[in-house]
Order: C-alpha cells, then structure tokens, then sequence
C-alpha cells in the first residue's frame, strides 16, 4: 500500500526527532504515573484507593479513543500529538501548583490520572498513525523495533527514578520533571515537518467514526486480527497481572523478588526489541504474530510449572523477549493494509480492544486466584493462548 507521505528525502533525520520526542514524553510519563500509584499506595494502604486510581487511569482513555482516531484522520496528526502532551504537561504543572500551595488532596491525584488517561487516548491513535508518514514501507518494522527497544529501557528505569524522586524529594518533584520532559517533547516534535493526509468526504464526526467502526469490522485481515488481539489480551492477563501474586506465594514475599521478577521481563523486553531492529523486517507477520503466542502460551505454562526462582526467571525473561517481535509485526501489519487516511481510526479501535480486554480479564481472573492457585491460572490461560495463535494462524489473509 502506498501511503501519501513526504519520506522520500531525509526521513532518518525525521524519525530519529520523532522517537526522541516520543520517548522522552514516554519517560517523563511513567515515572509520574508510578510515582502517583506509589504516592496513594504510601498514603493510604487501601484496595480501594488503588482500584479507584486503575480505574481513573485506564477507563477515560477507553472512552475517548474513538474520537482520538477520528480526530486522528481529520487533523494534522503532528498537531495532535503535541496538543495532546501539552494539556497533559498543563494538567500536571496545575496539580504541582496545587501541591505546592498546600492543596494536597488525594481526589486531585485521581483527576490527573483521568487527565492523563484522557490525553493517551487522543495520542495514541495519533502516533500509531503518523509512522507511514515518517518511514519508508519497507523499513517499517526496523523502526519499530528500535522504537521498542528505547520503550522498553526507559521503562525499566523510570521505576527506579521515580522511587529516587519520591523518596528524596517528593511528588512534587515528579510532576515537574513530567512538566520538563513534556516542553522537551514538544519542542522536538515542532521541527519535524508532517505533511496532512488527503482527506475524504465526510458529513459528522460521527459519521467519519461510524465509518472507521465499518472498514476495520469490513475488512477481513483487520477483523481477524482484531478479534485475536481481544483474546490474546484477555488470556495474556493473569502472567501480565497476578505474577507478582506467584511469586509471593510460591517463592517469598521479599521486595527483591518482586523487583527482580518486572525486570527479567523488561530486560527481555530489551532484547527483542535488539533483535527486531537487526532483523528488519518480518516477511510473513501473520505467521509471526502466531508463533508468537504460541510460544507466550508455552512459556505461560511453564511458569505455572517453574519449580524454583531461577528458572521461573528465566522463563520470564524469555517472554518478555517476544513481546517486541510480535508488537512490532501486529502494528506494522495495520499500517501496510489499511489506507492512510483510516489509520487513526484503526489505530484507535485496536486500542479500545486492548485497553478494555484486560480490566474485564481481571475481574474473572483476580476473584479466581483467590479459589485457585495462580499456577493453575496460568497453565489454563497459557494453553488457550497457543490456541488462540494456532488458530489466527490457520486462517486465510
């Protein structure tokens, strides 16, 4: 498919000042998400706080990312993407304010996590678009593949600063890095030149979203694909979830454990992002995608079976490694068969599935860890999972 861009000349300059942006607002991001959770977590010891604040985080971005793809398609995308980071930048240097004039209410905390909630889910469809405007078709997933690589070492260490940052200098000092990286962010994004993608008639933005919701539900390999993402997702959330529980229960209830075990599958996660910007390019994603969950539901299985630490490590580790690969191939596979100006509806689709398929998972498979044991959740989901990827698998593009 070939997408109406202006990559022709100087595109390794464009895309590097796009990643850069990107994960610099992805840094500043993480490490203010974690310190909130951390900061209500300290303060208030209760489930119920913590369920309000997941709620606050996950459910405003599900609600508005349909009209994030729209506007996605309908605007310039570049525009959107430093609008979207600056509401949030001015969202976090209020509640800076607020904290700082001794107006420190916990209810403010959970209204930034909406805010947030509701700036990523107008992102998102955004940047999942922009890429075929950027990157030449065929370098596609080399990009990506850096690109993950990058997301998954600042993850792994915005954890680590921002437990520095809250516990030398408190949360106020995380809401102003998050303001700073935010600035940074933009300020590189403006020297990018992103040209607007043709645009069809349209009579509503409701009509454009109805007309996203028919093409992505018309249009057989993204229907297929979308209804393995929603399985996937749902069968992905006990190992995604409950794995510090196994731990806990079947290894110790020490920090270092819980530590270790997010960052084997970050370091993983390192890895295979290495590996999907060496390689290049994936020749058949479907078949890609599929080996891929195949493989996460074997090595799901295993850690239900994983008889001492090391090798419950391990195995994790491993998965983390796959979750570049098959990220990687699911987007870049959306970009190469959808039209240019359906992307951000598309992208905006994909994210409602994944964003609300894991919420609904946990309220089965967090009650039932509490009948049963984790192990057994995760041997149940991991068989099911390589089913899911035996099946997209067998299925006609």
């Amino acid at each position: 498919m070939t997408t109406p861009t202006n990559h022709t000349d100087g595109w390794g300059k464009r895309i590097v000042l796009f990643l850069v942006s990107q994960n610099i607002s992805l840094f500043g991001s993480a490490l203010v998400g974690f310190a909130i959770i951390w900061h209500i977590t300290l303060t208030t010891s209760s489930g119920t706080w913590m369920m309000l604040a997941t709620l606050c985080a996950m459910l405003p971005q599900v609600f508005i990312s349909l009209m994030g793809g729209v506007w996605a398609d309908r605007h310039n995308r570049k525009h959107l993407i430093m609008l979207a980071d600056g509401a949030i930048a001015l969202a976090t240097l209020a509640l800076a304010i607020a904290f700082l004039t001794g107006f420190d209410r916990l209810e403010l905390l959970l209204i930034a996590l909406a805010v947030r909630s509701v700036g990523a889910g107008i992102q998102t469809p955004a940047v999942g678009a922009i890429y075929p405007q950027l990157v030449p078709q065929e370098s596609l997933t080399k990009v990506q593949g850096v690109n993950q690589t990058l997301n998954s070492v600042l993850l792994m260490l915005a954890p680590a600063f921002g437990g520095l940052i809250l516990g030398w200098v408190g949360i106020v000092a995380a809401f102003f890095v998050d303001v700073t990286t935010a600035a940074l962010a933009i300020a590189v994004m403006s020297r990018i030149h992103v040209e607007d993608v043709p645009q069809r008639e349209s009579e509503s933005v409701w009509a454009d979203l109805k007309d996203g919701l028919r093409y992505a539900f018309t249009h057989p390999r993204l229907r297929r694909l979308l209804v393995c993402l929603l399985f996937s997702f749902f069968l992905i959330t006990p190992a995604a979830t409950l794995s510090p529980l196994l731990v806990k229960r079947s290894f110790g209830s020490e920090v270092w454990r819980l530590t270790v075990n997010e960052m084997s599958w970050t370091a993983g996660g390192v890895l295979g992002g290495i590996f999907v910007s060496l390689k290049g390019r994936f020749k058949d994603k479907t078949r890609t995608i599929s080996l891929c969950l195949v493989v996460f539901g074997i090595l799901f299985g295993l850690l239900g079976v994983a008889w001492n630490f090391i090798f419950y490590l391990i195995v994790m580790g491993i998965s983390g490694f796959f979750m570049p690969p098959i990220s990687t191939a699911q987007t870049v596979h959306i970009q190469e068969i959808t039209e240019p100006e359906m992307l951000g509806r598309v992208f905006s689709i994909v994210q409602l599935v994944t964003a609300s398929a894991m919420p609904v998972a946990i309220l089965l498979f967090g009650p039932l860890a509490d009948v049963v044991s984790v192990e057994t959740l995760m041997i149940v989901s991991g068989a099911l999972l390589a089913l899911v990827g035996v099946l997209y698998g067998m299925g006609k593009d």
